[in-house]
This record gives structure tokens, sequence and C-alpha cells, in this order.
């Protein structure tokens, strides 16, 4: 009579290390996201938990969306592009005084309608 009620204990115990088991390793994709301050972190995470439904079929896709994505370099896809260099305040008012000659000249500019047909 022991060891039936034995082995009950030890079937609950595996059924509830299996069931809390597969929980934890669908929740790694999201703990990798939170980790690297992922922009999407909720979205894996609410897609880990879809993936129990679905039979785990989108689980690996989630452990990859969740690696691409590196808080130094982004998405990781532009690795070769070199970074543009900072525009200065000197740039930035001579462009801006620029464009307000510009504005002065248009506006003193005679403005002709070409909205209808010249007269002949």
């Amino acid at each position: 009579m022991f060891l039936n009620y034995f082995a009950l204990g030890v079937l609950i115990f595996v059924f509830l290390v299996i069931f809390y088991g597969i929980i934890a390793i669908h929740d790694i994709p999201y703990l990798i996201a939170k980790k690297r301050n992922h922009p999407h972190a909720d979205a894996i995470h609410t897609a880990g938990w879809v993936s129990l439904f679905t039979l785990h079929i989108i689980w690996p896709f989630l452990w990859i969306w969740a690696t691409l994505y590196q808080p130094e370099r982004g998405w990781g896809m532009q690795s070769h592009v070199t970074p543009q260099k900072k525009t200065t305040d000197a740039e930035i008012a001579a462009l801006s005084d620029r464009i307000s000659r510009l504005e002065h000249q248009l506006a003193a500019e005679k403005k002709t309608d070409y909205s209808t047909f010249p007269e002949i």
C-alpha cells in the first residue's frame, strides 16, 4: 500500500516538474529580450505563451527574434555602415541663416500666376 502512494506521489511530482519546466523553458526568449532591452520584449513574452497553445511551433523563432537585437548595435544588420558625422552648432546656424535669406528672396520676387492661360 505504501508503494502505491509513493508511486502516486512520484507521478504527481514528475507531472508538476514537467508542467512548470515547459513554462519556464518557454520564458527563456522573454528573459533574453528583457536582458537586452529589446523593444519588442512584451510581444515576445506574449508570443511565448501563444506558442504553448500552438504546440511550440513558433518557439524557435521567438528565440531567434529575442537574440537578434543587441543594445549597442541595434538589430546588427548595419555593422558595415559608418556613422554619420555630427552636425555642429555653427553649421546649423549657417543653414538657418541661408534658409531665412532664401525665404526673404522668395517673398521679394514678383509672383506670377500660371494657373490661367496667358492672353494672346
